[in-house]
């Protein structure tokens, strides 16, 4: 097990130096192209299988314990320490990073986005992958900053050398809204850790008496939170985010959808609740405000993205809509209760993959017709994608509906469970305001409802043609089904039972809780 999380954490790096040799170690194909992107499947499915096991041979009985732990001393002076381990909260979100960065291998292996040689895409895509799972892996605050950073460089040249139009602006802004968020977070660590003794993560979380007055817990909170915003993100640090998605190449923003944002909303999590619960307690009505504010203005963007004549595109409405579910996962956070927390954990787990589907599904439409943009979709050849691409109408209808909240699928239970968090928030935070969060944050699901249908009303039904007079579009191919099929598959069974779930971070949310107030 210990070996497991080391491979899975390192493995990519060493596939991402063995990408770039003259001649990939691996599978051999047709071309040189055609073998580097079969390395880059070959790479991520050992990854994705190693985590399986590691899911596999996780003592499920005690999900709060950390497990499959490494502790080597390495900054001996500052106590820094190369440590790793998972637990209930962050083994899912492994899984979720193995799982989807695998599918975007598989997927470019067909479909390789337009660009440079494809030795440098595959590298990027690893080094991303590797900087992910390291940040749900590592617990050191360091080395967490370290993994947290490491992953923008790669998803900055994949938005300005394989993305669309305006992609050098959309890369040049991502990357200094997240820079710029993440010096002000770095003073924030190691104002804990330099006044703490340890940059330990799990003895930070259980050991409170280590200096950590309330008035340093509060410029922690502040410094730590504003670059964990900037990624999640929360409005208004959010408008890097539409532009990086619309540019961004589809498995750069399947990436960044599915696996990045999480990144923000984990270390709030792992980090900001257990270590500073003084801090959090004073910033979390204003979190709470901040994230139905966002709620309410992606809803609102997306719906104007979506009526007629308004020449919205189609991945800009799914990157807008993204800063409104991401809300529901920082209210829940915000309301420092199991119930919240938990939702927040699980919304992150069913964004992930609704949106990853969403993305998936938007680049092939983009590739089938040229655009994404709605009202040329929905004009366009009579009976829209119900009748030139059945089965690709209908699996976007079904991302629309699970994006919506429909019971039966996973984006329900995150979204109800931190409305319930909202209900009863912790005992220091003003119950008034929160019932007031929830009322608004409970209106955001009727206009992301409205929105979501509006879409599928407009792009799969389209105006009053018949089926027989419109022309046919490519349905769905062998290669994206077998991309997007797991993704169907875990959102139905997350929402049919979502105690899968929930029996794994549940337990380690309660010890977290407990240990930050103890």
């Amino acid at each position: 097990m210990q070996f497991l999380l080391a491979l899975i954490v390192v493995g990519p790096l060493v596939g991402a130096v063995a990408a770039l040799l003259p001649a990939p170690p691996g599978l051999k194909g047709k071309s040189p192209d055609q073998a580097v992107l079969r390395h880059g499947v070959t790479v991520t499915g050992v990854i994705l299988l190693a985590a399986i096991v590691l899911a596999l041979g996780f003592d499920h009985d005690h999900p709060s314990k950390m497990q499959a732990t490494t502790d080597i001393s390495w900054i001996p002076a500052l106590d820094v320490r190369i440590h790793l381990g998972i637990d209930g909260i962050s083994l899912p979100l492994l899984v979720l990073t193995a799982l989807l960065t695998f599918l975007c291998a598989l997927y470019s292996y067909f479909k390789m986005p337009t660009g440079p040689s494809p030795k440098a895409f595959v590298a990027l895509i690893l080094v991303l992958e590797s900087g992910t799972l390291a940040t749900f892996a590592v617990l050191d605050l360091l080395l967490f900053f370290l993994a947290f950073e490491m992953v923008l460089i790669p998803m900055y040249f994949l938005i300005a050398r394989w993305g669309g139009a305006q992609r050098t602006q959309a890369a040049w802004k991502f990357i200094l809204y997240t820079l710029l968020g993440s010096v002000v977070m770095l003073l924030g660590l190691l104002l804990i850790g330099l006044r703490a003794g340890t940059f330990d993560m799990v003895a930070l979380a259980t050991d409170n008496d280590r200096e950590l007055s309330t008035s340093v817990q509060v410029i922690a909170v502040l410094a730590i939170g504003i670059g964990l915003a900037v990624k999640t993100p929360m409005w208004p640090l959010h408008s890097w985010l539409p532009d990086a998605h619309t540019a961004a190449p589809t498995v750069g923003s399947v990436l960044l959808a599915g696996v990045l944002l999480k990144m923000g909303t984990y270390g709030f999590v792992r980090i900001l609740l257990p270590i500073a619960p003084d801090g959090m307690e004073t910033f979390a009505p204003y979190l709470a405000a901040l994230a139905v504010v966002g709620i309410i203005y992606g809803s609102l963007a997306c719906l104007a993205l979506a009526r007629p004549g308004a020449k919205g595109d189609l991945k800009r409405l799914i990157a807008y809509s993204s800063v409104g579910h991401m809300g529901f996962v920082l209210l829940g956070i915000s309301t420092m209760t199991p119930t919240g927390v938990n939702g927040a954990l699980f919304a992150n787990i069913a964004h992930g993959l609704i949106t990853g589907l969403l993305f998936f599904l938007v680049g092939a439409l983009k590739d089938r017709t040229g655009t994404s943009d709605l009202d040329t979709l929905a004009k366009e050849s009579g009976a829209a994608l119900y009748g030139k691409a059945p089965r690709l109408g209908g699996l976007l209808a079904f991302g629309a509906v699970a994006s919506l909240g429909l019971p039966g699928l996973a984006g329900f239970w995150g979204e109800m469970l931190a409305l319930f968090g909202a209900f009863k928030p912790a005992d220091d935070l003003s119950r008034p305001a929160f019932l007031t969060f929830m009322a608004i944050a409970a209106f955001g699901t009727l206009l992301t409802a409205a929105y979501m249908l509006i879409v599928v009303r407009r792009v799969c039904m389209g105006p009053t043609a018949t089926v027989q007079e419109a022309p046919r579009l490519a349905d769905v191919q062998g290669y994206e089904f077998a991309a997007w099929t797991p993704l169907v598959a875990l959102t139905v069974l997350a929402g049919l039972w979502p105690a899968a779930l929930l029996g794994l971070t549940d337990p380690a949310v309660q010890q977290l809780l407990a240990g930050g107030k103890s």
